[in-house]
C-alpha cells in the first residue's frame, strides 16, 4: 500500500512539476516582444488554469504535510510578481463618483450593433445604444461600428470615425467635448483599425486611442478542438493572430511614444493581460480595472471561461477615480467604463 501511494505522489508531482513550468514559461514569454515566441504565447491564455491547478497542488501537498508544496508555492510566488493580481477586490463606486472636473469614458465592441443577427432577440442594436444614453459617458470609443448609429447618439456633437476603407472593421470615438484633431494608424493586411482623437478638455489635451487588434476569429459553438484536424487549424490561427497582434501593438507604441499630449487607451486587444501584446500596449500605464476593479473583469465569454480582453488606460497624468464592467449580454463583448481625472485639476 505505500509502494502505490508513492507511485501516485511521483505521477502528482510530475503534472505538479509541468504546471509550475508552464505558469513560469508563460510569464517569461510574456516579456517578450518577438514574432518567433507565437508558437508559445498561446500559453499566457491558460494563466488562470496554471494559477488555479498550483493552489490546488499547493493545497494537497499541504494536507499530506509533504514539502513538494514548495514548487507550487514558489511558482504562484513568481509568477504573482510577473502578472500581478487579475482579481480586483473592491474599488470604488462609480456611480458615487462624479468628482467635476472628472472624465467618464466608455469602451464597447459593439458587434456592429448586431447588423448581421448574430443575437436572435429583436432591437439588439437599438437596445445598445439606450444603454449607451443611460450610462451617458463624455467619451464614447465603440469597436465594430455601425455608422448610421451616429443618428441615435445625438448627446454626442462630436465623433471621429475609421476612414472609408473597403473590408475594414469600423471604429468610432464619440466626445461631448470638442475634438481638435484626430487620425488612424491603418494597420496592414488586416480589417482591424485604430484610430484617435485629440480631445480640448478644460484648459488641456487628451489624446484618446480606439484600439481594435487582430482578432483570432473563434466561435465557441462552432470550432471544436476534439476533431483533430480542426484543433490543428484553430491553433495555426491562433499562432497567426499573435504574430500578427505583436506587430499592430508596436506600430501603436511607435505612434504613441510620439503624442504630444496626455493619452488615455482603449479598446478591444483580443488577447488577455497575460499576454506580450498587452505588456508592450500597456507600457507604463494605468489599467483602471487593476486600479479600481472588482471580481475578474471579464469582457468576453469563451467556452465560458470570464476573460478580460476589453480594457482602459491611462497614463500616469491620470487620477483613476472609478471603474465598472457591465454583466449586459448585447453584444458577444462586455462594456467597460471608467472615470478618471487629470491630476493637475486636483
Amino acid at each position: 500500500m505505500k509502494k502505490s501511494t508513492s507511485i501516485w505522489d511521483r505521477v502528482v508531482f510530475a503534472i505538479n512539476l509541468l504546471v509550475a513550468v508552464l505558469l513560469i514559461t508563460a510569464g517569461i514569454i510574456s516579456f517578450i516582444p518577438f514574432q518567433f515566441v507565437s508558437s508559445f504565447a498561446i500559453l499566457s491564455l491558460f494563466v488562470p488554469f496554471f494559477f488555479a491547478f498550483n493552489i490546488l497542488f499547493l493545497i494537497y501537498w499541504i494536507l499530506k504535510f509533504k514539502r513538494q508544496f514548495i514548487l507550487s508555492l514558489v511558482a504562484i510566488f513568481i509568477g504573482y510578481l510577473i502578472f500581478g493580481s487579475f482579481y480586483g477586490i473592491g474599488g470604488n463606486d462609480f456611480t458615487n463618483r462624479t468628482e467635476s472636473p472628472s472624465l467618464s469614458i466608455m469602451t464597447y465592441n459593439a458587434w456592429g450593433f448586431n447588423k448581421n443577427g448574430w443575437m436572435k432577440e429583436p432591437g439588439v442594436g437599438d437596445s445598445i445604444v439606450q444603454f449607451i444614453k443611460k450610462q451617458d459617458p463624455d467619451i464614447l470609443c465603440i469597436q465594430e461600428h455601425t455608422r448610421i448609429r451616429h443618428r441615435q447618439l445625438k448627446q454626442y456633437p462630436y465623433r471621429s470615425e475609421t476612414p472609408y476603407v473597403p473590408q475594414r472593421t469600423i471604429q468610432a470615438i464619440f466626445s461631448k467635448y470638442p475634438i481638435v484633431g484626430n487620425g488612424s494608424l491603418n494597420l496592414p493586411n488586416t480589417r482591424n483599425n485604430i484610430i484617435y482623437a485629440d480631445i480640448a478638455h478644460e484648459n488641456d489635451t487628451i489624446r484618446v486611442y480606439n484600439i481594435h487588434l487582430q482578432s483570432f476569429r473563434i466561435v465557441p459553438s462552432k470550432d471544436d478542438f476534439s476533431d483533430g484536424e480542426k484543433s490543428e487549424k484553430i491553433y495555426r490561427r491562433m499562432v497567426n493572430t499573435f504574430s500578427k497582434q505583436l506587430e499592430q501593438a508596436e506600430i501603436f507604441r511607435v505612434h504613441l511614444e510620439n503624442s504630444p499630449y496626455k493619452n488615455i487607451v482603449c479598446g478591444d486587444f483580443n488577447n488577455t493581460q497575460f499576454s506580450n501584446v498587452y505588456k508592450i500596449v500597456k507600457g507604463d500605464f494605468q489599467d483602471t480595472f487593476l486600479e479600481e476593479g472588482t471580481g475578474f473583469g471579464r469582457t468576453y465569454n469563451l467556452w465560458k471561461i470570464p476573460l478580460r480582453i476589453d480594457y482602459i488606460m491611462a497614463d500616469q497624468n491620470f487620477e483613476v477615480l472609478s471603474h465598472q464592467n457591465f454583466d449586459i449580454r448585447l453584444s458577444d463583448h462586455y462594456p467597460v467604463m471608467a472615470r478618471l481625472r487629470l491630476k493637475s485639476h486636483e
